[in-house]
């Protein structure tokens, strides 16, 4: 059975990789006058902790779910997982990958916005009479179950950068 520290040992892999890709969304370049009269040269766009989930996929997963992400709803242990987290008003942003097939990198990556992310969950909620958003599956383990969303069915403003497997793209 899979746990959460061998899913999270396995995922940090990437963080390295995951930081790069960060960095080209959350640090910009300043105004001209905050170079020359403040020192400034990058500019990180806000102040405040900005918190931000990851979550990595095998590769196997890519070619099946191209266009959709997952986030964690449960586990048997009945600890708070990520979909609670969120919809408790937990985190800013959500970066999900694939590996490549060796696991040595990323193969493809979406960033999105959680805030609207929130807004469109609640909306479909209280238009769908309580009904969740997503699809439903479960670990083929058993070690926990999923939400499945399509990144088609959320607002264009939840996708901040997104980077297609080299088979998907152009």
């Amino acid at each position: 059975m899979s746990t959460w520290q061998n899913d999270k040992r396995w995922s940090d892999l990437f963080l390295p990789e995951i930081k790069q890709i960060l960095g080209s969304y959350l640090i910009g370049e300043p105004p001209q006058e905050e170079d020359a009269e403040r020192n400034t040269d990058l500019i990180v766009l806000r102040m405040e902790a900005v918190r931000i989930g990851c979550r990595v996929r095998k590769h196997e997963y890519l070619a099946r779910y191209p266009d959709e992400f997952t986030i964690r709803e449960g586990r048997p242990s009945g600890i708070k997982t990520e979909l609670t987290k969120i919809i408790e008003g937990w985190g800013d942003y959500f970066f999900y990958g694939f590996s490549n097939q060796t696991e040595t990198e990323l193969d493809a990556w979406m960033l999105g916005d959680l805030r609207v992310f929130r807004v469109w969950f609640m909306r479909y909620l209280a238009k769908h009479q309580g009904q969740l958003p997503g699809a439903a599956q479960n670990n083929h383990d058993q070690s926990s179950c999923f939400r499945a969303f399509s990144i088609r069915a959320l607002p264009s403003n939840f996708l901040i950068g997104r980077q297609l497997a080299p088979e998907h793209c152009c």
